[in-house]
């Protein structure tokens, strides 16, 4: 008799359908599994053995093979656990024939028969859910998270004495049930820190305006202790708050990281991630021998902040210039590639030099090789990649007098820009300006003949990349936005060349006057 039960396996951020067979038959007492398995799915066996033992059910003297197909795709991690003790129940006849095949099962069984939490639980029942199973049996941990998907039953157990019986039909378990989407809608603009806590700094804010209505990269450089990391950190505040999709997205790749916030189900606000500079290549993009998303791609929907970026190593600073073109990240291994999403934005700071104060030559005694290699770990097409970079002078005292605006007041403007821009966009593929394509930017971004000439006088004397002019137009289109303006001005063409002007400071024309010093 063969028995079948049905679990997933996860391959990137998605989940593939693995059914797990047992065969009974007489021979030498062993039990072999087979199927492409990884040392801790191996392990299972002997889990299962001990958890049932326990329960009461010993293993009988035969011959018992577990398969896993398809065969040919490595299996990893402990949630098979669950689905192989059930199929040898099945198998064994201590529950009805056929039991298994009903349901999505997936867990890891502890000895005493206790069922624990695994990764991945979402992509698994999605999985189930798009090809006609529409009841899982999880972990009671796990239970919430599997509830999220509308249309499952989800049957959370936390011990096998207590699924044993449920199967017998001895017991009936209630399925988890509740409503995801009420409780998102009244959480998810919790827990962010104000704008109304940083004082003075009115240009910063109005960057950090113009970069959340229009989704565009932002470079901060200044002194240390002007409030670079404190206004970062309320960047996520001001940005429209994440719909329910977007959070299904973002909940999919943080479950299968292990990573979904305690006593939740689902990630409800936008992600803000501040890795240290020391953080590795791998732990950035992701990697691994069946590959996992790194902290760009758990930054998707929100906001990656890099504090003191020029400590970064360059190898790591490079690894963000397809994510930041592609708004995805590919990475390929022997296993097979895998195509993570990463659109974020990218929220960075920096000192102007070694010492933190440069050009003020009383406090900052570096010298312009010190400061030109410094700044220069910034490479120019990751420089080319950032829309916006804003000086952010020391704070005075005068500043500490008041109340700053409230970051609901700042929101309120970028949400009237974003929804001019999804009725703009509501037949293309991009939401924001920041993702308009040189093709996209011949269709929505106008200019009559002066603008034109302004452009093309701006071209040459800043010596632009052709990048750096269309980013130049789209920030401006922004700021058309946030005017609630059809068009266009040449006012709005301006106010984006202030903040293109840091760059020249520091990087293009800065070293010819450092040399002077």
């Amino acid at each position: 008799m063969v028995a079948k039960t049905m679990t997933g396996a996860i391959r990137g951020i998605d989940c593939v359908l693995i059914c797990v067979e047992i065969d009974v038959s007489g021979g030498l007492p062993c039990m072999d599994m087979v199927g492409s398995l990884s040392s801790e799915v191996r392990e299972a066996k002997e889990r299962v053995r001990v958890a049932l033992r326990n329960e009461g059910i010993s293993l009988p003297p035969l011959r018992i093979t577990v398969n896993m197909s398809p065969a040919d795709l490595r299996k990893e991690g402990t949630a098979y656990d669950l689905p192989i003790a059930v199929a040898l129940l099945e198998a064994l006849e201590e529950i009805p024939a056929g039991t298994g095949a009903m349901y999505l099962i997936a867990g890891e069984l502890g000895l005493s028969g206790e069922i624990k939490g695994v990764k991945g639980i979402l992509p698994m029942v999605l999985a189930a859910k798009s090809q006609g199973i529409r009841t899982c049996i999880v972990p009671l941990e796990n239970a919430r998270e599997a509830a999220v998907i509308e249309g499952m039953e989800v049957i959370g157990t936390n011990h096998i004495h207590e699924l044993l019986r449920f199967l017998r039909k001895e017991i009936d378990i209630q399925p988890v049930k509740m409503n995801a989407r009420k409780m998102f809608e009244e959480r998810c603009m919790e827990g962010y820190p104000d704008f109304a806590d940083v004082a003075g700094q009115n240009f910063v804010k109005r960057a950090m305006v113009i970069a959340a209505a229009g989704f565009h990269n932002l470079l901060m450089i200044g002194p240390p202790g002007a409030g670079k990391t404190m206004t970062a950190k309320r960047l996520p505040s001001i940005l429209t708050p994440i719909s329910f999709e977007e959070s299904m997205e973002v909940s999919k790749i943080y479950s299968v990281c292990g990573l979904l916030p305690k006593g939740e189900h689902m990630v409800m606000k936008r992600p803000f991630l501040s890795p240290h500079h020391t953080v590795s290549d791998t732990a950035m993009a992701g990697g691994g021998r069946d590959p996992r998303p790194g902290i760009i791609s758990r930054a998707h929907k929100g906001v990656l902040f890099l504090d003191e970026i020029a400590h970064f190593s360059s190898k790591t600073l490079e690894i963000l210039r397809q994510p930041l073109e592609d708004k995805e990240l590919q990475i390929s291994r022997v296993g097979g590639s895998h195509t993570f999403p990463a659109e974020f934005m990218l929220c960075a700071a920096m000192n102007p030099c070694p010492c933190g104060y440069y050009p003020d030559r009383t406090r900052c005694n570096c010298t312009p090789d010190m400061i030109e290699k410094y700044i220069g770990k910034i490479s120019g097409p990751i420089l080319d990649r950032i829309d916006l970079c804003v000086d952010v002078p020391a704070a005075r005292p005068e500043d500490l007098k008041g109340k700053g605006v409230s970051s609901e007041e700042m929101r309120s403007s970028v949400i009237k820009a974003v929804e001019l821009q999804r009725r703009r966009y509501e037949r293309e593929e991009i939401r924001f300006n920041g993702q308009l394509t040189p093709k996209l930017m011949q269709k929505y971004v106008t200019l009559n003949a002066a603008q034109e000439k302004m452009m093309n006088d701006l071209y040459a004397s800043m010596n632009m990349s052709l990048r750096g002019y269309h980013r130049l137009l789209k920030v401006a289109r922004t700021i058309a936005d946030l005017d609630e303006k059809e068009d266009i001005e040449e006012k709005h063409i301006m106010e984006a060349v202030c903040f293109r002007g840091v760059e020249d400071k520091y990087w293009r024309s800065g070293y010819e006057s450092r040399k002077n010093i």
